[in-house]
């Protein structure tokens, strides 16, 4: 009997993180469904690297910090599924959109506070809620967290809580959503050498061997030291793990 393909929902697919997530889950035999923000020809690039692989893929503007769209993105995807599938539903939702923030607490504004809360928490947990519906039974939900929510660098207080509260949040999914056989997890990566990051880290070698001393492994992440767990969850050996929050930080600030 021909096992269907799964199809997975990849929010931030277009770069960084996210785009490693993408390949590593079209790698594992699954369509993907990915969403930019505003880098059309960047999601392009990746969309073209996951059909080379023999495996569909579609690139979606969304703005996750607008909660009012989410339906007829969701609408689109479906309709779009629907055609080339059969099928209006998708198997597993990624939620990794999002953006730093570089502040100390008595420095944070109201407006960066906002900014934060949108991407990270009220994005979050309001796509998820909408994409319940299109969500197929025995489905994954992975939210993207971070290290800080677990340790305490000074100036991510902001991006950190929001980030913390989507740990919570996923624990409730996991319990609310059991009933259906829908797990949800949290992967909390490290600090990891990204577009985003770069401007944090020094620029030269043994710069970087001193960042390095930080973690049990002795170097930075990579991108490509994340999207495997997350593609991992999305298979069926990982059918009993739920709940849980994964920190893949290779050891950070033990």
């Amino acid at each position: 009997m021909e096992t269907k393909t799964k199809v997975a929902l990849v929010t931030g697919g277009n770069r960084g993180l996210g785009k490693n997530m993408v390949l590593r889950l079209a790698g594992k035999g699954n369509d993907v469904i990915l969403t930019y923000n505003s880098n059309k020809a960047e999601a392009d690039s990746v969309v073209a690297e996951v059909r080379a692989m023999g495996r569909k893929a579609e690139a979606y503007q969304l703005d996750t910090t607008n909660t009012q769209s989410f339906d007829a993105f969701l609408k689109n995807v479906s309709e779009h599924l629907e055609a080339h599938t059969g099928s209006g539903k998708f198997d597993f939702l990624v939620n990794n959109a999002g953006t730093s923030s570089h502040n100390g607490v008595a420095e944070v504004t109201v407006e960066e506070l906002d900014v934060m809360y949108k991407i990270h928490l009220k994005g979050v947990f309001m796509l998820t809620v909408k994409a319940l519906p299109y969500l197929n039974d025995n489905g994954r939900i992975v939210n993207i967290s971070t290290g800080l929510a677990r340790f305490s660098t000074p100036g991510f207080a902001a991006y950190a809580a929001m980030k913390g509260a989507v740990e919570v949040f996923t624990r409730y999914l996991a319990k609310e959503l059991g009933s259906r056989g829908i797990t949800a997890n949290a992967v909390a990566p490290g600090l990891t050498e990204t577009d985003f990051t770069r401007v944090f880290l020094p620029g030269h070698e043994e710069g970087m061997k001193q960042v390095g001393s930080m973690f049990a492994l002795g170097r930075v992440g990579k991108p490509e030291d994340i999207g495997g767990v997350v593609a991992f969850l999305c298979t069926e050996d990982a059918r009993w793990i739920t709940a849980q929050r994964i920190e893949v930080s290779g050891g950070q600030l033990l």
